[in-house]
Order: C-alpha cells, then structure tokens, then sequence
C-alpha cells in the first residue's frame, strides 16, 4: 500500500519537484498557471461533490456532516492546548498554528481521494461538502481564542469574512451547488472536462507544490525539535481518531480514510490569510513551516497510506 502510494505520479511529481528546489534548478511553474490549475482543481472538486450530493439521501449525509463540524471545533483547541502546555508558545503563536491545524487542506483531501480510488475502493462522492464544512470552523474558534484571551483591538470576523470570501471556499461551495442544482445528467457535457483532465491537472498542481513545500525545509531549524515533533505527531492523533468516529457514522472504510486525511491536515492557504490579517504579530515560520514544509510532505507520503490501512483494519 505504501509502494503503491509513494510510487504514484502525483507523488513521484511532488518528489520531483523537491528534488528540483533542492538542487537549485530553475524549474517554477508560471505563477498564472499554477493559479488556473487551483482554481480548477477546486472547481472539479466542488461539482463532483455536488453531484453525488444531489442524489445522497439528507439521513445519510447527516451523521458525516456533524461529525466533521464537531471535529471542526475540537481539534483547534486540542493543537492549542498541545502547544500550550508542552511546547511552552505564547498564546498568539499558539493560536495561529492552532487554526492550521484545525482546518484543512484541500490539497491532501484530494491526494487522499485519489489515493483511495486507486486502491480500487473509492470514497463517497459527497466528501467535498465535509471539506467545505471543515475549513471554516477551526480558523474561527482559534481566532476567538487569541482575541478573548489576549483582550485584542480589532475584529475576529474581519478575517472570518477573509476566509469565507476566498478562492477556496467560494470555489468549493459555488461547485457544490452548482453540481447539485444540475445533477447527475446535466453536468454530462463537462464531465470530461472535469473528471477526465483532473489527475493530469494534479500532477502539475504537486510538482509545484513540491519546489514550495521544499523552499520551507531551511526554516526546520528554526522551528525547533518540538514543532518538527508536533506537525508529524498531533495529525496521526486526529487522523486516526478521525478515522475511529467516522465508522459510527457510517462512511465506508474509504470515505473514512479520506476524513482522517481531511482532519489531520493543516491549512496553507485559507488558515495563513485569516492569521496575516487578525495575528500580524504571529510568526509565519512556525505556521508555515510546520504545516507545509512538515505536515503537509508527511500527509501526502505517509500519512494517508496509514489512515487508509488503519480505516480497513477496522473494518475488517
């Protein structure tokens, strides 16, 4: 399972693309190409979502949906409480990496789903509304942390508003309804668009994502033993427990695998620019570098082989 995953394309191009920052070559992707194919990505996601939501019963959705809202909510204060207590940060830093920690990454959830696919069990196809859900949650309830303890001037919801108006959300909630107002027959004629060019567009996205991801492997030195500990460590705690709860709610062993992926991830788009707006002061080497240059490789080689095999153990 494991050669399986680190022997894929989208791997072996994020693998590549490390390779290539480390030796100092000059391959980038042109910065409007890389926009255009995440906003593709995001969008392919979003209608496919849609369309397998437009015919997914409300009773069988319901239990996933509240279980990754209350993940949502608890897996910020559990982040902040660990790097509060062990690893001794102030409570701004805390809380800025805490609301990376609690959200999610767009990208691993689609890395997990195709990894799951490829293992000849795919998820359930209304898995990017949790997405959706997930991503808002976290940021806000670490945000009130920093601002209620710290008694701050400004405003939370200033960078509430930053995240709900941003490219990831306003391009996964506008495909998710739009792929359930269409449904299943009407989105047929962009299907292959978005179904067909979908793996090739990621493995473009990971090569990319493998010279940034590479650019934040110098600050490791900076960050100290016990960030590097904790973005390996506190993922594993919340995948696999996410993992866990998920068999109650009735998602498949790969639908599962794919939440603990999902909640396990840090944010590197969303959760950075609320935290620039509302924590100026944080240092962006802690949260940065923890979650792309640390959890994110993790996830992405590691981490999701995992879950899905602790998810089918589970099961069987």
């Amino acid at each position: 399972m494991l050669a399986d995953n680190l022997l894929s394309p989208v791997i072996l191009a994020f693998v590549l693309g490390v390779v290539a920052a480390l030796v100092r070559s000059d391959l980038r992707l042109p910065e409007s190409l890389f926009k255009g194919l995440s906003i593709y990505l995001l969008l392919a996601i979003g209608l496919k979502g849609g369309v397998e939501l437009s015919r997914t019963p409300l009773e069988v959705f319901a239990g996933p949906a509240a279980l990754t809202l209350g993940l949502g909510l608890v897996t910020p204060l559990s982040a902040y409480a660990v790097l509060r207590r062990l690893g001794r940060f102030d409570r701004v830093n805390a809380a800025a990496i805490a609301a990376h920690y609690g959200s999610v990454s767009a990208v691993t959830f689609i890395v997990a789903v195709a990894f799951a696919t490829g293992a000849g069990t795919a998820p359930e196809g209304y898995l990017p509304a949790l997405v959706a859900i997930l991503e808002v949650p976290a940021i806000a309830v670490a945000l009130m942390i920093a601002f209620t303890r710290e008694k701050r001037a400004g405003s939370w919801q200033d960078s509430l508003h930053e995240v709900l108006t941003g490219r990831s959300i306003v391009l996964l909630v506008g495909g998710l309804l739009i792929g359930w107002a269409v449904g299943p027959d009407r989105f047929e004629p962009a299907k292959p668009f978005f179904v067909g060019g979908f793996q090739g567009a990621l493995v473009l996205f990971l090569l990319e994502m493998g010279i940034v991801a590479a650019g934040r492997l110098r600050d490791l030195r900076t960050v100290g033993p016990f960030l590097i500990g904790f973005g390996i460590v506190m993922p594993i705690v919340h995948g696999l427990a996410s993992v866990w709860l998920a068999g109650f709610t009735g998602l498949s062993p790969a639908g599962a695998a794919v939440l603990g992926a999902m909640v396990s991830s840090a944010s590197y788009i969303a959760a950075p620019a609320a935290v620039r707006i509302a924590l100026p002061e944080a240092n962006p080497t802690y949260y940065l570098t923890s979650s792309l240059g640390i959890t994110f490789p993790f996830n992405v080689t590691l981490g999701i082989p995992l879950y899905y095999a602790f998810a089918t153990w589970l099961a069987a």
